[in-house]
């Protein structure tokens, strides 16, 4: 019996039983906090991640790994890889257990100049101080209570606890969760009268209750109820429920309802207005209701107004004694303790986090907020100067990325304070745990490198049977018929059909009056400050204002550059000119709204208002963006909105911010119309004058220019306009090789041509092969090394493609989801070449893979703007975590595409041709297999190289967020696939080529699905555009119908 379990235990069928078990339920832990906010959240953490079954697995893992380890010999040296590989997971699983058991952490804020030596716990508690007249030895005694708690008002929260004081039994039991709970008074004849008054000066409300015939201070400002009090806001509340208030100070109102303003004269009695915003001295009040006269209560607030606490209802039972108590509290919160009486017993009890005690103390000299030159709220880096007070004190920077190490304490740069006058530190305490996880990492990366190099593994058992099944193929000769057809069609519609004829005098004006492209292009050099405070070309401004409002980067046959100066040379014509782009069917709301075709998909800014100049889609902007999941018809609303704001804005005048502010501490450039209506800007009036003027000067000339062709005089201005943006704006100006880089880089636009190149390339590859198999030439074997040639130079253009985006933008290409699809593509066509070198039809099948990525990358609901990094992603981590996690989505696309090629030759497989297509689908389900490791080997890494990244940049190597969880979701499917080989009644080459493209699903799920349908961190390449479910419907139907075809085939000829 012992040895059946232990069978059981240890047998492949249990370990990918595991494999699929866990990924499925990581799965539902993500969907179950879709819609929300943040993930894991509370309800998933109790339902799955915390769960006991949920460890349950992983401790099965630990069983079921070292039981093979023993089961197949692996502490013989051939199997070295495999074992570190088994030991690493082991030791991953424990790390993980001794952090969630052991290890802590919490958040410490600090005001600058003050000093801490607590920080609050990450988890919720309910504490509780039980006490009673019991002694021992003449010393009253205490029972204290702590106990770790997760609700959420989503669950059936459930908290009981029996414990004993004094051979007094007690029953503890939650009875309600109240999520976004407040202090308020709920009526009661038998209660008392208080004023609620609501304090809103620092954007978080605060309530305070005023008793009848009472003082009360807030904020060192008197407030008095029925209790005349010089010097005191004295409000009177007479017998028939009338307020009157009489301040000692100034002030004004507003009614809320009707918008009316109204003054607070100093010393003179005035009724008080209810549900009205006061604004008395420096405070910002209201009184949403008349005196009430009741008891106090814990009750949920409006979900108007935000609320960071949450309540509890405890029922508490002694004696045959029952109370009811009600706290407030919830994460992140220390509230003081509430008291009660019950069964003669003392209780004092708080819900919310734990303050832990550090044996030092920090102090924050300094907090240094650095943003984006130019802009507001958008942050290059923040960093944190402190002093550790200890037994040897001394100075620290901490910031993102680099954590202050003390006494086993780390602490990371978290967020700030909205004044930037304190910072918030992410604390973390695991030394044993961390060094556990980092031990089983370092063996992980060390086993799968040998995987793929050391002799006697797997993947060198692949490389040589690659080998013998070559040398196979040569003594046969290859006959099949290989169909393959693209069908690719385009159509063209005229876009620019409003009326015909107002159209074709738009654009013949606007050939008249445009400015040259040669022309055009030497202002495209000038440099430009966008609203992130990234620096840029005036060329890639232009390109993507363009795109963003039309969805192209010309219009007509003008380039961007053309169209940026024409706007700012005949701003009245562009309200009349149709470039606003409106999406076919989804925007026929906005195009019925604004009196345009439904055929049009661009349309003209003067549509957008009426003959009075009100906005049309006022009235339905106020509930689209308020809206927290918008609906697809409000985010139609709101792009439009966009494009419109967009458009308008330029022919204001408000984007061009051409010129810097002299000294300006965060480097800010203005346009001349930000300079007019703020005279305080510029200092230097000959500078203010030159920004005021030379940009209408230079546009004057230019105009004139245009009737000689001598453009000698424009370019003078615009040689002085250059050299102001060096003088005044040195320190953030982009050099001449930088500007002529990325003016490179927007004329040829790499990446967009690469797609049809590739496509081309790979297709009459494609064809080239199906001739060969006909007639086996010399001149078509040197026609297929020219196309295997000409592959190599496309991806050499791909690689220089790359580099030439990371030298622009500062930053590794591979940040933004248009940056990564741009580097999957690549990652996949490398891949491709390595593997491609055994097996031509792999080469072509790759690189018709990577078009279709690129095709994707080109998609409307892709931004190819190079943008501004986040601080978190300013990190060497980034390029290595995120390089080799999106890099292995490159070999996993390969393996997709060899099982639908596979099930394709199986489909067409027959009597005669039997033997050679064997040799075929052994050697592309080889190569599928060596592909699949590849990937699966670059997946593990690079997705606990972000769990080591997340743990140096907060403190946390992992947290369940859905994406590093549908990461190692597909690390999981993908482990799955390759022991199937294992499994008994899974071993065969047509369950695997079919397993080799449903598992790609899970790659969609983590790259463009964790995006678009769950919450988490990696916020940063999110995009609003969603994929339909339809394609993957019928996706998964053209697999069923090949995976039917294909089995009689497989089984008649190929199974054995």
């Amino acid at each position: 019996m012992i040895k059946k379990i232990l069978s059981s235990l240890f047998s492949t069928r249990l370990t990918g039983l595991l494999f699929v078990v866990f990924a499925i339920a990581m799965g539902v832990g993500t969907f179950l906090d879709a819609g929300q906010d943040t993930s894991p959240t509370p309800y998933s953490r109790t339902l799955i991640f915390n769960a006991v079954w949920f460890e349950l697995i992983m401790l099965f893992f630990i069983i079921n790994f070292t039981g093979n380890i023993f089961k197949y010999n692996l502490l013989s040296l051939k199997k070295w890889p495999v074992l570190l590989l088994h030991f690493s997971w082991i030791f991953i699983i424990l790390g993980a257990f001794i952090t969630r058991y052991y290890g802590f952490e919490g958040v410490m804020s600090i005001r600058e100049g003050q000093t801490e030596n607590s920080f609050l716990s990450e988890k919720t508690y309910i504490k509780m101080y039980i006490d009673g007249d019991y002694k021992i030895n003449g010393i009253d005694q205490r029972l204290p209570i702590e106990e770790a708690v997760d609700f959420s008002p989503r669950l059936n929260n459930k908290f009981n606890l029996d414990v004993v004081y004094d051979k007094q039994f007690i029953n503890i039991e939650l009875v309600d969760f109240i999520s976004g709970a407040e202090k308020d008074i709920i009526p009661n004849i038998n209660g008392e009268e208080y004023l609620k008054i609501v304090e809103a000066g620092d954007g978080v409300p605060h309530n305070h209750f005023l008793k009848v015939g009472e003082v009360q201070s807030l904020h060192n400002v008197l407030y008095a109820l029925n209790k005349p009090t010089k010097g005191a806001v004295n409000i009177t509340y007479t017998d028939n429920a009338e307020l009157f208030i009489d301040s000692p100070y100034d002030g004004e109102y507003m009614i809320m309802a009707s918008g009316k303003n109204g003054k607070l004269i100093k010393d003179e009695k005035q009724i008080l207005n209810l549900r009205s915003r006061y604004i008395i001295g420096n405070q910002v009040l209201v009184f949403p209701k008349n005196v009430i006269k009741g008891v106090f209560d814990i009750v949920q607030k409006s979900e108007i107004l935000k609320s960071d606490e949450d309540g509890i209802a405890l029922k508490i039972t002694s004696l045959g004694e029952e109370k009811i108590v009600k706290i407030l509290g919830g994460k992140g919160i220390n509230s003081s303790m509430e008291e009660f009486v019950v069964a003669g017993l003392n209780f004092n009890i708080k819900y919310g986090a734990k303050a832990y005690d550090l044996p030092f103390s920090i102090k924050l000299n300094d907090f240094i907020a650095e943003k984006y030159p130019g802009s507001e709220n958008s942050y290059s880096s923040f960093a944190s100067e402190v002093s550790v007070i200890d037994e040897k004190p001394f100075d620290f920077k901490i910031f993102m990325n680099n954590i202050l190490n003390h006494e086993g304490y780390r602490f990371f740069q978290a967020s700030f304070d909205p004044d930037e006058k304190g910072t918030i530190l992410s604390v973390n305490k695991d030394p044993v745990g961390t060094f556990v996880t980092y031990l089983g990492y370092i063996l992980l990366y060390i086993g799968l490198m040998a995987i793929l190099f050391a002799r006697f593994t797997r993947f060198d058992f692949l490389r040589n049977q690659i080998l013998k099944i070559k040398k196979q193929k040569e003594k046969l000769v290859l006959i099949f018929i290989f169909l393959f057809s693209l069908n690719i069609t385009s159509q063209s519609n005229d876009n620019h059909l409003h009326i015909k004829t107002d159209v074709e005098v738009i654009d013949s004006i606007l050939a008249k009056n445009i400015v040259p492209k040669e022309q055009a292009s030497n202002f495209g050099n000038i440099v430009i400050q966008d609203l992130s405070g990234r620096m840029m070309p005036v060329n890639t401004f232009a390109s993507e204002f363009l795109r963003k409002l039309s969805k192209k980067d010309h219009y007509g046959e003008f380039d961007a550059n053309q169209i940026f100066l024409s706007i700012q040379e005949s701003p009245l014509l562009w309200y009349n000119v149709p470039v606003i782009y409106l999406k076919l069917k989804k925007g026929d709301s906005i195009r019925s709204i604004i009196g345009a075709d439904k055929s049009q998909k661009h349309v003209p800014l003067v549509n957008f208002f009426t003959e009075r100049g009100e906005y049309k889609l006022a009235p339905y902007l106020e509930e689209a963006y308020k809206a927290q999941v918008p609906t697809g018809y409000q985010k139609e609303f709101k792009e439009a909105d966009q494009r419109v704001n967009l458009l308008y804005n330029m022919i204001e005048g408000n984007s061009l911010k051409l010129f810097p502010v002299p000294n300006d501490e965060n480097d800010k450039w203005i346009s001349p119309k930000e300079n007019i209506e703020n005279i305080d800007l510029v200092k230097d009036t000959l500078y203010s004058n030159f920004i005021n003027t030379g940009f209408k000067t230079y546009l004057y000339m230019l105009n004139e220019d245009k009737k000689t062709t001598d453009f000698s005089q424009s370019d003078e201005i615009l040689a002085g306009l250059l050299r102001s943006q060096y003088k005044f704006g040195g320190d953030v100006m982009l050099s001449t090789e930088k500007i002529e880089a990325e003016v490179l880089y927007n004329k040829y636009d790499i990446f967009k041509k690469l797609f049809s190149w590739y496509l081309y390339a790979g297709t009459l590859l494609f064809i080239i092969l199906i001739v060969q198999i006909f007639k086996n030439t010399r001149s078509i074997n040197i026609s297929i090394k020219i196309f295997k040639w000409g592959i190599i130079l496309l991806f050499v253009l791909h690689t220089v493609g790359l580099i030439l985006r990371w030298y622009i933008s500062g930053h590794a290409p591979w940040s933004d989801a248009y940056e990564s699809m741009i580097y999957v593509a690549w990652a996949t066509m490398f891949f491709g070449l390595a593997f491609g070198r055994k097996s031509d039809l792999t080469l072509a099948s790759t690189t018709f893979v990577t078009s279709m990525i690129l095709m994707i990358a080109h998609w409307n609901w892709m931004d190819p703007a190079i943008a501004n990094l986040q601080p978190v992603l300013d990190s060497y981590w980034l390029m290595i975590h995120v390089a080799v996690i999106v890099g292995s989505y490159g070999p996993f696309a390969l393996s997709m595409i060899l099982g639908f090629v596979t099930l394709f030759l199986m489909i067409i497989t027959n009597a005669k041709n039997s033997k050679i297509m064997k040799l075929n689908i052994k050697e592309l389900t080889l190569i599928n297999e060596m592909s699949v490791t590849v990937g699966l080997v670059m997946l593990t890494i690079g997705n606990f190289l972000g769990g080591m990244w997340a743990n140096e940049s907060w403190g946390r190597y992992w947290g369940w967020d859905p994406k590093e969880t549908w990461a190692l979701i597909s690390i999981m499917i993908y482990a799955f696939v390759l022991h199937m080989r294992l499994i008994p009644g899974l071993k065969s080459r047509f369950v695997f080529s079919i397993a080799s493209i449903l598992s790609f699903a899970s790659i969609l799920m983590t790259y463009f699905g964790v995006n678009f349908y769950l919450a988490g961190l990696h916020s940063y390449a999110k995009d609003d555009q969603q994929i339909s479910f339809l394609y993957s419907g019928i996706t998964l139907l053209i697999v069923l119908v090949m995976a039917a075809m294909a089995y009689p085939k497989y089984k008649k000829y190929l199974k054995k």
